[in-house]
């Protein structure tokens, strides 16, 4: 039988969250007083990406989920002029927001550019992760070595455009619409509208304007190179586990092998969806329940083995 949003999902009301003095919002389901995952979303998307699966997760495991907006995403603040969004850069807002939480180690929750995140930081410094939960996301974007000097031309010329204005759509229909339509990844009008309605804010003229930095759609300076990318998931040392949707970004395309096959303790599902799948209506009840019973058992085990 098909899945639609459950009562579940719709019952647990987020609480907005302002973090590292003002410069970063978040989400927050469950407890104030639980077990904290952080939850890092995906490129252009921002902490509502988390909005139908965090209450299933914390009615399942009794934790909370604090679902953060990137710099520049949702209703966090963008970054300085002459700054740029290095991907290294959110590892920061990780480490801050930790700081603010109070958070020594954390479980991290995360979805494709926010999965390249968590790597990193499970990579660089292993003692604050716990745990990996990653969503259609595994290691960095990256460029051959060859191409470095051609990448950096790249993003020295885009960074010395003068910057757009922020789209503007009569409502938020509109705006919606446009989401669909341009997604770098395929995403129906249900899925995309919780990350729109974020990223959205009113004009004095009755139009809705986008949140989000222009400067995100500027190539980035610089990347890792394919070797540096497989050397840092080598060095994850947390427990992963990978959810992938059958129709998301991953599959067994030679980099994903690869990326899969460096991480010394991983575990893969593979369920029927998107990139998206952790917002998709259909899906994200058989992403919960896969999320739950895999650290419910992790746990168990490791609970009989102590």
């Amino acid at each position: 039988m098909p899945h639609t949003e459950s009562t579940a999902a719709r019952s647990v009301a987020p609480q907005p969250l302002s973090l590292a003095q003002g410069r970063l919002s978040a989400l927050s389901w469950g407890r104030a007083d639980a077990p904290v995952w952080l939850a890092l979303h995906g490129w252009l998307d921002n902490a509502a990406s988390f909005t139908r699966l965090a209450p299933l997760l914390v009615e399942a495991l009794d934790m909370r989920i604090v679902a953060l907006d990137f710099r520049g995403h949702g209703h966090s603040a963008h970054v300085p002029q002459g700054g740029d969004y290095a991907l290294w850069g959110y590892c920061h807002d990780v480490l801050d927001a930790m700081e603010n939480l109070g958070l020594n180690q954390v479980s991290v929750l995360a979805h494709s550019m926010g999965a390249a995140v968590a790597c990193l930081l499970a990579a660089a410094l292993p003692e604050r992760v716990e745990r990996l939960t990653l969503i259609d996301g595994l290691g960095a974007l990256n460029t051959p070595i060859e191409e470095t000097a051609s990448q950096l031309c790249k993003g020295l010329t885009a960074y010395r455009r003068p910057l757009s204005r922020a789209p503007r759509y009569p409502d938020i229909e509109s705006a919606i619409a446009a989401r669909v339509a341009g997604g770098v990844t395929p995403v129906d009008t249900i899925t995309a509208t919780p990350l729109v309605e974020r990223n959205t804010q009113a004009t004095a003229d009755g139009h809705v304007q986008m949140r989000t930095d222009s400067r995100l759609l500027k190539p980035s300076l610089v990347r890792f190179t394919p070797e540096q990318v497989l050397s840092l998931l080598a060095e994850i040392s947390a427990p992963v586990l990978l959810v992938e949707g059958e129709q998301g970004i991953l599959g067994e395309r030679a980099w994903a092998v690869q990326a899969r096959q460096a991480v010394k303790a991983l575990t893969r599902r593979v369920l029927n969806g998107g990139h998206h799948l952790h917002l998709e209506p259909r899906a994200v009840a058989q992403v919960a329940a896969v999320i739950g019973a895999h650290w419910v058992t992790s746990d168990r085990v490791k609970t009989d083995k102590a």
